[in-house]
């Protein structure tokens, strides 16, 4: 199948991409951008200056971001970080808005470090060291968004079922994608054709749709930072990834006789688990020429993981007479079996630089900026054929550059901080904005053995969803857009032991 026809038939959904031929499940392409997005982690402290810390050692996130800033440490230090946030997607249908809200506490930072430096007067360039162990939530899934419609689509999900087996015959007994033909919503053969049931789905319907997700990868890492001359700072580090993901997705149709009586009413739920695990390794290093600035680059290897992936679905249909009278004795259903799959996914390798400029002991202010090319994700597996997955991720998915910036100004044992964070389009397509940004700001206080650190931040993003495609003769999209703004609201605090 070539890339332009599984478009045709396929669509374009969620943040642009394709569906893997299956309405309702993530396809391959979706995964990759999935568990392939970076953005900053860490301390409350690094989180409210933006995220920036690849030039700005002695923080305990440099565990899991530059380990070269692990050789800053002149005493060990334990640190635990709450969290509690709040997401609220904003979607957009057919002139319509609805409004969800996904709270959610998790335990963002866990973290060790084990400093052992070297007394000032034992000689040698080597200053010591410190090794760390941190776990760390790199990615939350939990989101909630839908729609609904009060004004009649311009055509049904059917008619895209309609045109998959138009294409490509019928799928297999009891497959996710084959429910509506087992409830008869969608009749016919490829020899004769196919068409929706002439007489309960009548004209075009309203339609309504809910989209829940959970779940998150969590990273374990040990890493080792050293100091030669108080100069010159190098570290590495490994990171293992624990990937848990969920998705419920129910879509819903409603149609009507010319009299304003309900003719049928269907609705598809399908649910996607996926779980694995991964491994990443980072490179990282920071120079000081003078006492007041810093200079740091970081090399994140490809996380490998190895993905196991499990679909399946449901159909509940009614049908009524004219007089509204349920047909066939009540509800018709039917359960797909479940479908699994095991795969493994190469993300990108992703290069940082930063920079970092000390205002005496009264602050600093400092940046940093990524490179990042989603299009060199890769699938493979022994369970089907990724080629397609492949070109499609080369097509769809492109580079892009990632800012980050903040400051601290410190005035007794007292920290204010603020900070900006920009994360460029992960996709080729330049008709939508599908970046994120981050404001943030926060204040901490610290004490010779105890600091308490606060972060709020604020995360805006667009996307664009459609549940399925038809396409006219001009080759144009036309199955129902949603536009979504998710907006993330995030308090963090660390408490941190120094000894």
């Amino acid at each position: 199948m070539t890339l332009i026809k599984k478009l045709l038939l396929c669509g374009m959904i969620t943040s642009g991409l394709c569906l893997n031929n299956t309405f309702g499940q993530t396809s391959f392409v979706e995964d990759a951008q999935l568990f392939s997005q970076f953005r900053s982690t860490g301390s409350a402290r690094i989180n409210a200056i933006g995220g920036a810390q690849m030039s700005l050692g002695g923080d305990i996130s440099n565990i899991h971001s530059n380990a070269a800033g692990l050789g800053f440490f002149r005493r060990s230090e334990f640190s635990i970080t709450p969290s509690f946030g709040a997401n609220q997607a904003q979607s957009t249908y057919l002139g319509q808005r609805q409004d969800d809200r996904t709270p959610n506490f998790s335990l963002p930072n866990l973290s060790l470090v084990i400093s052992r430096p070297k007394g000032e007067l034992q000689p040698g360039s080597f200053r010591g060291g410190s090794f760390g162990i941190s776990f760390n939530r790199i990615a939350d899934f939990n989101n909630q968004f839908g729609y609904f419609s009060e004004v009649q689509n311009e055509n049904s999900l059917l008619d895209f079922y309609i045109n998959q087996y138009t294409a490509f015959g019928e799928p297999p007994l009891r497959a996710t994608d084959g429910l509506v033909l087992d409830i008869e919503l969608v009749q016919g053969n490829q020899a004769s054709g196919y068409i929706r049931d002439p007489e309960y789905t009548i004209g075009e319907p309203f339609s309504d749709e809910t989209i829940i997700t959970e779940g998150g990868i969590t990273q374990t890492s040990f890493s080792y930072g050293a100091n030669f001359e108080n100069k010159l700072f190098i570290g590495a580090g490994l990171g293992i990834q624990s990937v848990n993901f969920f998705q419920n997705r129910i879509y819903g149709e409603e149609f009507f006789y010319d009299n304003g009586v309900t003719s049928s009413i269907y609705s598809i739920e399908d649910n996607t688990r996926i779980n694995g695990f991964g491994a990443s390794l980072n490179i990282g290093v920071i120079y000081k020429p003078i006492e007041t600035v810093n200079f740091g680059l970081n090399f994140q290897s490809p996380t490998w993981y190895r993905l196991n992936k499990e679909v399946d679905a449901n159909i509940v249909g009614e049908f009524f007479n004219q007089q509204g009278v349920i047909q066939f004795g009540g509800a018709v259903s039917e359960n797909s079996d479940f479908f699994t799959s095991t795969s493994n996914l190469s993300t990108p390798l992703i290069l940082s630089a930063g920079g970092t400029f000390f205002v005496g002991k009264n602050g600093f202010i400092t940046a940093d900026v990524d490179y990042v090319d989603y299009s060199q994700n890769r699938i493979n597996s022994r369970d089907f054929d990724t080629s397609f997955d492949n070109n499609d991720i080369n097509s769809l998915l492109g580079s892009t550059l990632n800012y980050r910036v903040g400051g601290e100004y410190r005035f007794d044992i007292w920290r204010l901080r603020a900070g900006y964070a920009y994360y460029g389009d992960p996709t080729t397509d330049e008709s939508f904005d599908r970046s994120t940004q981050r404001i943030s700001g926060g204040i901490g206080v610290k004490l010779r053995n105890i600091y308490v650190d606060f972060a709020l931040i604020n995360s805006i993003s667009d996307r664009l969803y459609n549940s399925y495609s038809i396409f006219n003769s001009a080759n144009q999209n036309i199955g129902p857009f949603t536009e979504v703004r998710n907006t993330m609201t995030q308090g963090m605090l660390t408490v941190g032991f120094n000894f």
